[in-house]
């Protein structure tokens, strides 16, 4: 394995992944959307979305702790079967009962799904290639997830604007039953460890170990943690409620031409996120993980022309592509950025560790997006006509933020 990094049992997560998460973007996208087509309200999209996150917090450190204890391959061929009957309960159910409710239940289950099963895949990583193929691994990871995101949407908003939501669930149903049976032929090296107390207690001290360990051994990973939480809060959440809500609601465009050009959109993140991935695992040797926060920094700069877009233009067609590019530098920093922390964490915790530290950074880094989302869905809603005022001030807030963890940042390079 040393110095190969597209080992056969690597190569079977990747080609995993691509088909999981293309499914994942299609759904994710296609449900919120259709709830805010069939309500136009703001602030209903916003907090459904903010209840969808909290399962994923809840469940990402229990998905580190089991992947640091059950063989990494198994988890994700569950979780991938599991998700699949959870897309087709809902195919058979959608429109026939309360519409607001069986969403969130079901976008509930999923980000759930999707907290618990990353950290299996982060962590299934160290155990497939070698230490100084870390960062080119993860690369890989990003681009794959950034690639699938990138088709998801756009596919996903041409099947739902000409045929509706239906042919958009049976796709997603496919490609997780497809990823599932890929997994099932995937090696991961695992030795049982045993549990000889309650699995409550269990899980207590595993995410207690792991805190201790970001507090006392790598403190720095706690302050970027609260940077990341702070930026999500302002920034992220901003974009999860105000792109499909400006494009489909408030920009004056025909609604099917709307649904595909929200798609279009959500695919441009994806791109700047394929963008990003690729540019990390080219320039891996050259980045520096002190330099880490100018890239913050630069995410926060390219949401201000969107904001004075609104401002000072009337034109749809020009918002919208000003929204497009700037979400496409925004992307393309933020995975370069991603890419850097998580290769970090990956060489400086240990092997028994990495699941549940993985976790805890997940954990941590989401919980102020349900929060964002709820606000953002609010703060759109009361500012009605005057939508570039709540962007700038996601720019403002997001750059305050940005500017002073950047000293932080910088000492990660001289851990």
């Amino acid at each position: 394995m040393e110095g190969k990094l597209f080992t056969r049992d690597f190569t079977l997560v990747v080609i995993g992944q691509i088909i999981s998460l293309f499914g994942n973007a299609a759904i994710r996208f296609a449900l919120p959307l259709y709830l805010l087509n069939q309500t136009g309200s703001s602030a209903l999209y916003g907090a459904v979305t903010a209840c969808a996150f909290v399962p994923a917090i809840l469940l990402s450190p229990v998905g580190g702790i089991v992947a640091d204890r059950v063989n990494k391959r198994n988890i994700m061929v569950a979780l991938d079967f599991f998700t699949a009957g959870v897309i087709t309960v809902f195919s058979l159910l959608y429109g026939t009962g309360n519409l607001v409710l069986l969403i969130t239940v079901t976008l509930m289950l999923l980000y759930g799904i999707a907290g618990a099963y990353q950290p299996s895949v982060q962590a299934s990583i160290p155990a497939l290639v070698s230490r100084e193929k870390f960062m080119s691994a993860n690369s890989v990871v990003n681009i794959i997830n950034s690639f699938s995101a990138l088709l998801g949407p756009v596919l996903g908003g041409l099947l739902y604007s000409a045929y509706g939501l239906g042919p958009v669930l049976w796709v997603s149903i496919l490609c997780f039953v497809l990823s599932a049976v890929m997994e099932l032929f995937i090696r991961i090296p695992f030795t049982k460890r045993e549990i000889a107390e309650s699995m409550w207690k269990t899980v207590k001290d595993d995410f207690g170990e792991s805190i201790r360990f970001i507090r006392r051994e790598e403190p720095v990973i706690g302050k970027g943690l609260l940077m990341v939480c702070g930026i999500n809060l302002f920034l992220s959440a901003m974009l999860t409620v105000g792109l499909p809500y400006i494009v489909t609601e408030v920009l004056p465009l025909d609604q099917t031409l709307a649904k595909r050009l929200c798609g279009y959109a959500e695919g441009a993140l994806a791109a700047g996120g394929l963008t990003g991935g690729i540019c990390a695992g080219i320039f891996a040797e050259k980045l520096e993980i002190r330099k880490a926060g100018n890239l913050i920094i630069g995410c926060t700069v390219c949401v201000f022309p969107m904001g004075m877009t609104m401002l000072l233009s009337s034109s749809a067609m020009v918002n919208y592509l000003v929204m497009v590019v700037s979400c496409f530098f925004i992307m393309v920093c933020s995975t370069v950025f991603a890419v850097q922390m998580i290769s970090f964490v990956q060489a400086e915790t240990p092997a028994d560790l990495i699941g549940k530290v993985i976790a805890v950074m997940l954990t941590v880094s989401m919980c102020a997006q349900p929060l964002g989302n709820v606000m953002y869905g609010f703060l759109f809603a009361a500012c009605r006509g005057y939508e570039f005022a709540v962007i700038l001030f996601a720019g403002a807030a997001s750059l305050l933020i940005a500017l002073a963890a950047r000293k932080g940042l910088k000492r990660l390079g001289q851990q």
